[in-house]
């Protein structure tokens, strides 16, 4: 281990008593040059350029630190792999909590009511950067969602090829039904849906740029005649019992704990007797929703989420079951996220010149480390995402559903439905 003679001997020997793990493969540089070598063989280099952030190592502050390395303070080189395992380290046994346990960046915790201007202001934020900046690194649909493998081999378009179709297979989609996607984004699932199923149907975003995006795209297409994109909160879409299918994709982590009732509801409220409906969503790992630490769980809530809730899926089928909507298929899509993520940090790793140039060095930094974070959190089953499949009963306490799943899987002749017994013969 070198040492550091320009720093005062209490402070390096804090250090090496909370870092000091011969398998530790982290190398510290310091504002002068001098440098800290943890292990024989480091993989990672983690340069503080000035005392204050010294500090922040030495009390554990987290979040701190990750608002220094996107302000330049830190500077970080190595592998993402070696990066993200010394990360992991540094938290627990500098800032002293399990990270394991608590690092889901999106937290469940108290925030400000999800009024529609906060909500729409919170949207904005996050995807209203441009729709350059995502067309960088996400698939050739703007799919910003996790993807669907069925080998875990196929290409990042592929894959959210896979998943578009696997969405509209379990509606079982087909000419002349209407749709709405609550949530739309830049419009794939609703171009999927009308140009390969004949669907009409409507979309809803908060977002400014997706909504442009949206709609150019489907007037391009042909379809401007049967998909209406519109700017408004999902509150906000008027009538009753208006469509035959609806699908919410990435939407309610935006909408609020408190107002998952009201979401639900609100699907409950627009779709037919007797349609279905298909919610994919993020949830947490933990039961009771426990917004834990480290310090700097508010680093996603500051820099790329803001007013972001996650519920665990058992609060999701709770607050469903409250809507009166009939729950048929609950199906767990999180080894998908890791594999997808990582095609995402991999784009925007490669376009680092173009993301700066369009969004800045700190928005690069923001988001190499949102997605790996994110990535990690996936794959240590610290979050998850969902895919639940609902029907709304009709006057007879029925909704015709398939007897089987082999519809959502596109091999043969679709399934028969299930009608509401004739009771005159039993």
């Amino acid at each position: 281990m070198m040492r550091h003679r320009s720093l005062p001997t209490l402070v390096l020997s804090r250090l090496q008593r909370r870092l000091g793990d011969s398998s530790l493969p982290l190398r510290l540089v310091f504002w002068d040059g001098a440098a800290l070598a943890f292990g024989p063989t480091p993989t990672v280099t983690i340069t503080l350029r000035s005392p204050r952030v010294l500090r922040m190592f030495l009390t554990g502050n987290i979040g701190r630190l990750g608002q220094a390395y996107v302000e330049g303070e830190i500077g970080v080189e190595g592998r993402l792999q070696d990066v993200l395992q010394v990360g992991v380290a540094i938290a627990e046994r500098v800032g002293r909590v399990p990270l394991l346990r608590h690092t889901a960046p999106l937290l469940a915790r108290l925030r400000p009511r999800h009024t529609r201007r906060r909500d729409a202001a919170a949207i904005g934020y996050h995807y209203d950067v441009s729709n350059e900046f995502y067309g960088l690194w996400l698939d050739r649909h703007m799919v910003y969602s996790c993807a669907y493998y069925r080998t875990g081999s196929e290409t990042l378009d592929a894959a959210q090829e896979q998943k578009l179709d696997h969405i509209c297979r379990k509606l079982r989609l087909a000419p002349g039904l209407t749709l709405l996607d609550i949530g739309c984004g830049w419009g794939g699932l609703l171009h999927w849906a009308a140009a390969r199923y004949g669907i009409s149907g409507v979309g809803v975003t908060l977002s400014e740029r997706q909504y442009e995006y949206a709609r150019a795209r489907i007037a391009a297409a042909g379809l401007a005649d049967r998909v209406e994109i519109r700017l408004q909160d999902y509150r906000d879409v008027p009538g009753e019992a208006r469509f035959d299918r609806i699908v919410s994709v990435g939407m309610y982590e935006h909408v609020g704990i408190a107002n998952l009732p009201t979401y639900f509801g609100g699907i409950a409220r627009l779709l037919k007797p007797g349609g279905v409906a298909l919610n994919h969503g993020i949830t947490m790992s933990d039961r009771d929703g426990h917004a834990g630490g480290p310090p700097g769980g508010e680093f996603i809530d500051r820099y790329v989420f803001p007013g972001g809730e996650l519920p665990h899926i058992s609060r999701v089928l709770y607050e469903i079951a409250g809507s009166g909507l009939e729950i048929i298929d609950v199906e767990d899509l999180r080894p998908h996220y890791p594999p997808t993520l990582l095609h995402w940090l991999r784009r925007l790793e490669a376009s680092r010149g173009e993301v700066i140039r369009i969004a800045g060095e700190q928005r690069y930094r923001i988001w190499r480390m949102y997605l790996a974070g994110m990535a990690y959190a996936f794959d240590r089953g610290l979050l998850s995402v969902a895919q639940v499949l609902v029907c709304k009963r009709d006057e007879t306490g029925w909704a015709a559903r398939p007897w089987t799943r082999e519809h959502q899987y596109g091999g043969g002749a679709p399934a028969a439905l299930i009608a509401s017994p004739d009771w005159g013969e039993l």
